[in-house]
């Protein structure tokens, strides 16, 4: 990704499906990564944290272990990979590989051309200088957060529409009932010699001119790939402690703040794990003290999402050049995850393993999943189960549980 000086205003509002929150009750059952996002044995992460240069073995292998991820984790995702090749300012005219992966999960009655989807994306290669460069925020540590995300929803997805299916409440002209979910692992992001327009984004940039000209079926509801996705959700350089990140669009600031929402509640019920509150940065003298009288000082909470009240100020979604920019130009709504200012590690040797903030990659895959939750509207069909729960957090989600209880 690239800052750059142009500024882009969308005078667009966004036409916004239905958006129902999660119970708190639900926020503290969210799975947990647990050791899949160990950075030296995770089933998930540690896979992703090689080199990963367009045509390189390395890369080779994160295909592989994405396509064995979904083959063994989500079998009832279509997987499949968009192939592209170009020729770069250093490969001497020889043209490289660029391959994206698709994985797809839509409702089972939902016919071609009539699903809208929540599009997840982050790009999957590393830079190819310096030599042995790993991108640990850039982006291994996104692409693991979405691939929990997307197992920690899928049964619930399942429940959901099966229940559905039972009910013969199949909405086929329904925009509601025909949401599906996305995930794109997109190839070729990075600059090889110096970010230009020519000379980066090669997998972003093939994947949207592709769906550009595929068109459904003539009576669809949705003319092609690109206009079936209803966001276009783009993680990257996340991973680092104590992020802040702007709110970049003013078309998709309501799902921004609905994130912004989810945060503060689940900082609220202390279940982020990098906050100063969570019961594990707490002593157990602090913590026997709370348990004694429910009452304990709070530290200043960090907040990642700083822009959730921001009027009609600046939006700078012109000033980052990343994966989002081929399918903004074409339409798309875009939600980018991305800091400003960028980690201290970007484009560094340290950006490895060693120097993600392992608390902070999960709170990431936690807010993700909750907020996917939600745009899925999966209450009700999630895991209700506290096991694995700090302890000030699983007293909390009891008394907030009574609470809903009483109040309903």
């Amino acid at each position: 990704m690239l800052l750059s000086a142009f500024l882009l205003l969308s005078p667009f509002l966004p036409n916004a499906l239905t958006y129902n929150t999660l119970s708190n009750t639900t926020l503290a059952s969210l799975p947990s990564p647990g050791t899949d996002f160990d950075v030296r044995t995770g089933a998930i992460l540690a896979p992703i944290l090689v080199p990963r240069v367009p045509g390189t073995p390395g890369q080779t292998t994160v295909q592989h272990h994405f396509l064995n991820f979904f083959r063994t984790q989500l079998p009832k995702w279509n997987v499949t990979m968009q192939n592209s090749t170009s020729t770069t300012p250093t490969s001497g005219g020889k043209k490289l590989p660029f391959v994206n992966i698709v994985a797809t999960r839509d409702p089972p009655w939902a016919k071609e051309g009539e699903t809208g989807r929540l599009s997840l994306v982050a790009h999957y290669d590393s830079k190819s200088t310096p030599e042995g460069f790993i991108g640990a925020t850039d982006s291994a540590a996104p692409c693991a957060i979405i691939l929990h995300a997307a197992r920690s929803v899928d049964e619930a997805l399942t429940r959901k529409w099966t229940n559905v299916e039972a009910s013969h409440d199949m909405a086929f002209g329904d925009m509601e009932g025909n949401m599906g979910l996305q995930i794109l692992l997109l190839d070729g992001e990075e600059a090889f010699q110096s970010w230009t327009h020519t000379d980066s984004l090669y997998g972003a940039r093939s994947l949207a001119e592709e769906w550009e000209r595929t068109l459904n079926p003539a009576t669809s509801t949705f003319r092609n790939p690109l206009s079936s996705i209803d966001l276009f959700l783009l993680l990257d350089l996340l991973g680092a402690k104590n992020p802040t990140v702007p709110s970049y669009f003013r078309t998709t600031h309501w799902a921004y703040a609905a994130m912004a929402s989810l945060e503060s509640r689940l900082r609220s019920l202390q279940l982020l794990k990098s906050s100063p509150n969570h019961p594990s940065k707490r002593s157990v003298s602090s913590r026997g003290e709370r348990a004694r009288n429910g009452n304990l000082h709070q530290r200043k909470e960090p907040i990642w999402l700083t822009e959730a009240n921001k009027g009609e100020g600046r939006w700078l979604g012109g000033m980052i050049e990343d994966d989002h920019l081929p399918f903004l130009a074409r339409g798309v709504e875009i939600l980018h995850l991305i800091p400003t200012p960028f980690p201290r590690v970007w484009h560094e040797m340290d950006d490895d393993g060693e120097h993600l903030d392992g608390d902070t990659v999960e709170d990431w895959a936690t807010l993700i999943t909750a907020f996917v939750g939600e745009w899925m509207d999966l209450e009700g069909y999630l895991p209700m189960d506290s096991k694995g729960l700090g302890e000030g957090a699983g007293v909390e989600a009891r008394h907030v549980g009574e609470r809903e209880r009483t109040e309903l």
